[in-house]
């Protein structure tokens, strides 16, 4: 496991705040300077990488690391979003199924505040599977879940639309 120093997070940090600042390939030299300086295999640093190839669209670099990291034993908040995002990397490779896989365990997995997230990248993974339905199904009750009025109806919808019942 990692133990990461405060420093280090700050600056992570203020690399990605400047993200949009930098042509990616001097992104990922800075990212790859910064993950340099943890241990080999350090699933942090891992984690980091793949975010890094991912947000400058090198998803085939991406994919392995986020498998790196979780292997590693990736903890806390950052082990959720590498699944997330493993998720959306392999769905963009062309295997939205393995992106279906990994989120729908995920979402079995337990509950915090990227529940949303987790079901909107499934979303996505279930329209490029053909299971559009199940897809809008799955986003509807997860909007549902933030409107003032209309929750009820909404949810009952949803489940309509995922059991097939719908119009």
């Amino acid at each position: 496991m990692s133990t990461v120093a405060t420093d280090w997070e700050e600056r992570v940090a203020d690399l990605w705040t400047a993200f949009d600042d930098h042509a990616p390939a001097d992104f990922l030299a800075a990212m790859t300077a910064l993950t340099a300086e943890l241990p080999d295999g350090d699933p942090v640093a891992s984690f980091e990488l793949a975010s890094a190839y991912d947000a400058t669209d090198r998803e085939e670099d991406a994919a392995p690391l986020y498998r790196a990291a979780l292997d590693a034993g990736l903890a806390g908040p950052r082990r959720r979003q590498a699944v997330i995002q493993l998720a959306s990397t392999v769905r963009n490779l062309g295997r939205p199924e393995d992106g279906i896989a990994l989120l729908t365990a995920e979402r079995d997995a337990g509950s915090d505040e990227l529940d949303d997230a987790v079901a909107a990248f499934l979303a996505l993974a279930l329209v490029d599977a053909g299971r559009e339905r199940e897809a809008v199904a799955l986003a509807l009750s997860a909007l549902s879940r933030h409107l003032p009025m209309y929750s009820r109806s909404l949810t009952h919808y949803a489940d309509e639309l995922a059991s097939g019942a719908g119009r």
